[in-house]
């Protein structure tokens, strides 16, 4: 099991009681914008519009804001910026390989806050592509157990396209190739199974496994990232043991 997919699940968990609400707020209602402003604004005929809203709506962004945010991304009110996709690389402390994804109207307010965060917390920046090649981009569908039992979920989602069910405790997670991602989500909803976020990441084809001095190292860069107002989205290629995450949450 990744120890990304660990972090994921444990920030997913969080983000209900986080006190950083306003900025996971402010990023989801980013989402919306930017995917709709890509694929229109009817949620039914864009995918990536529809999981954004259902994401947004399951971490209790006002409804206001939501459809705000829709309406500006599809041209139906004024007030969208122009947002634009960077991906930093880098590397945390323990030789982890970090891929910073961002979204952001400013280049260069981007460029400094994501450097300043890796160089206080003792990561440097990397040329382009000397860390994404340990990366592959993959569809990933997390969803709570709620009684439901492995098998359960294989059978509803393997001729959809899902390529592996993995069990993350309280949740699982599903695997496939970005492109078979909508449509494992439409047989997730056909098959009456409710899910907590459909969207792309990149998953590390190696690991390094840390212990808990490496993890809390690790996790107090990727949350100094997160609070960057430009940072979408941050992996890294670190595994924990369960004693370890443990250990560091306690």
């Amino acid at each position: 099991m990744s120890g990304h997919s660990k972090w994921a699940t444990t920030k997913h968990k969080k983000a209900a009681l986080d006190a950083k609400r306003g900025k996971l707020f402010a990023k989801l209602v980013k989402n919306i914008e930017v995917a709709a402003r890509t694929g229109g604004g009817d949620p039914e005929a864009n995918p990536t519009l529809y999981d954004a809203l259902q994401k947004a709506r399951k971490n209790s962004v006002p409804q206001d804001n939501i459809e705000r945010a829709r309406k500006r991304g599809a041209g139906e009110e004024a007030g969208g910026a122009d947002w634009e996709t960077i991906m930093y690389e880098g590397y945390a402390p323990n030789g982890v390989a970090v891929l910073i994804e961002c979204l952001t109207d400013n280049r260069n307010r981007a460029a400094s806050d994501v450097r300043t965060a890796m160089n206080r917390h003792g990561g440097s920046m990397a040329d382009p592509g000397s860390v994404s090649y340990l990366f592959n981009r993959r569809g990933v569908v997390l969803l709570p157990k709620n009684g439901l039992g492995e098998e359960d979920v294989l059978a509803a989602v393997l001729e959809a396209g899902a390529e592996e069910v993995n069990d993350l405790g309280d949740n699982y997670e599903i695997l496939s190739e970005p492109s078979e991602l909508v449509e494992v989500r439409k047989a997730l909803q056909a098959a009456g199974i409710e899910y907590d976020s459909a969207e792309t990441s990149f998953l590390a084809t190696v690991n390094v496994p840390l212990d808990s001095d490496g993890a809390r190292k690790l996790f107090k860069l990727i949350d100094a990232l997160d609070d960057c107002d430009d940072v979408q989205n941050v992996y890294a290629n670190f595994d924990v043991s369960d004693e370890v995450m443990a250990e560091v949450q306690g």
